[in-house]
C-alpha cells in the first residue's frame, strides 16, 4: 500500500499538484466527516479544477492587457440610462460574440465606454474566450513596428488570434495615409472571424476626417458595421461625478474650501 508521500508524488507526476497539496487536509476531513471514497475523490478533483480555472483566468487577464480590472459587476446601470437591464443582460450573455458581431460604443469622455468594454472583455475571458485590449495609439504603433520588433509581432499575433479585440479611443487622434492603410489591413484580417468592440467619442460619420482617405474609411466602415450594434452612451462624466478631492464635499457636490485655523 502506497504511503501518503508516495501518493502525493504520483499525483504531482500526473500533474495534479493542487490536489496533492490538499491531500492531508482532505484525508483528515474525510475521517472526521466520514466521507465516502467517492466524496473524497470528488472534492480533491474539484479543488484541482478550481485551481486550474483560477490560474487560467489570471493568465488570460494578464495577456488581455486591460488597463484596469473593471468587471461588469461595477457597471452601474442607474447612471447610464441609455442601456436597459434587458440590453445589459443580452450583452453579458455574449451571444453576439458567438456570432462574430461587433459593438461600437460611442459617447463623450467619462460616461463608461471603457468600463463597459473592459467588463465585457473580462466576462468573455470567464467564459473561455481569448481577449485583447489595446488603444488606437498603441495598435498603430504595433502595426508600424511589427517588421522591426519581436514584441510588436507577438502582440499583433495575439490580437489577430483573439476571439474579441477591444479598440479603445478609436479616432482619438488623426492618422496619416500609411497608418490608415495599416489599420485597414488589420480590420480586414479580423473581419468575419473576430468580434471587435470599439469605443470612440466620435460617430462613424466623423471617422473620415480622422482617417483622411475616403476610400479607406469606407472600406473600414463596411467591415466594422456589416454585423454590428451601435451603443450611444449618454450622461455626465462618471469620473467627475465621483471625483476624489483633497477637500471636503458639500451636499451639493461642490468642494468646500479649507477653513483658516482659529486664532
Amino acid at each position: 500500500m502506497e504511503s501518503i508521500a508516495q501518493l502525493k508524488t504520483t499525483m504531482k507526476t500526473l500533474k495534479l499538484p493542487t490536489a496533492a497539496d490538499a491531500l492531508n487536509e482532505f484525508l483528515m476531513q474525510a475521517e472526521e466527516k466520514q466521507w465516502t471514497n467517492q466524496e473524497l475523490l470528488s472534492r480533491l478533483l474539484t479543488r484541482e479544477l478550481n485551481s486550474r480555472e483560477q490560474k487560467r483566468l489570471e493568465k488570460h487577464l494578464k495577456l488581455a492587457s486591460f488597463p484596469e480590472y473593471l468587471p461588469l459587476e461595477g457597471f452601474d446601470l442607474s447612471e447610464q440610462p441609455s442601456i436597459s437591464q434587458k440590453q445589459f443582460n443580452q450583452l453579458r450573455e455574449l451571444h453576439w460574440l458567438e456570432q462574430a458581431y461587433n459593438l461600437i460604443v460611442l459617447g463623450p469622455p467619462g460616461v463608461g465606454k471603457t468600463l463597459l468594454s473592459t467588463g465585457l472583455g473580462i466576462e468573455a475571458i470567464r467564459q473561455g474566450y481569448r481577449v485583447q485590449f489595446t488603444s488606437m495609439d498603441d495598435v498603430i504603433h504595433l502595426l508600424k513596428t511589427q517588421e522591426i520588433t519581436r514584441f510588436s509581432r507577438s502582440k499583433l499575433k495575439r490580437i489577430t488570434s483573439a476571439d474579441l479585440v477591444i479598440l479603445d479611443d478609436l479616432m482619438f487622434m488623426a492618422i496619416d495615409h500609411h497608418e490608415a492603410n495599416l489599420f485597414f489591413q488589420l480590420i480586414n484580417k479580423l473581419y468575419g472571424q473576430t468580434s471587435i468592440i470599439i469605443t470612440s467619442n466620435k460617430g462613424p460619420e466623423d471617422w473620415g476626417e480622422i482617417l483622411g482617405d475616403p476610400a479607406i474609411t469606407t472600406a473600414i466602415l463596411d467591415r466594422l458595421l456589416h454585423k454590428s450594434e451601435v451603443l450611444n452612451l449618454v450622461g455626465d462624466s462618471y469620473r467627475l461625478k465621483h471625483r476624489q478631492t483633497i477637500f471636503g464635499t458639500s451636499q451639493s457636490g461642490v468642494p468646500i474650501a479649507p477653513q483658516p485655523a482659529a486664532g
